[in-house]
């Protein structure tokens, strides 16, 4: 009995994987930024307790952000 040759696997071309759109950098330096400038925007507002009250964790969570999205991808 003879065998049947099984035919050669055809080799794939190599492709980069694809790179993620998001988080990209210049997006996300751009919501931290907002974030920084309402922050300090409530903080010099004089009429809305509330706004005071949460304008340095607002401020504190931009600059965080913004420390950490400087250094994702271009």
């Amino acid at each position: 009995m003879t065998a049947i040759p099984t035919p050669a696997p055809t080799p794939t071309p190599a492709r980069p994987a694809p790179r993620a759109r998001w988080p990209r950098r210049g997006p996300m330096e751009a919501v931290a930024t907002v974030l920084i400038a309402a922050g300090v925007l409530m903080l010099l507002q004089p009429f809305v307790l509330v706004l005071y009250t949460y304008s340095f964790v607002t401020t504190l969570a931009g600059v965080v952000m913004f420390t950490v999205v400087s250094k994702f991808p271009e």
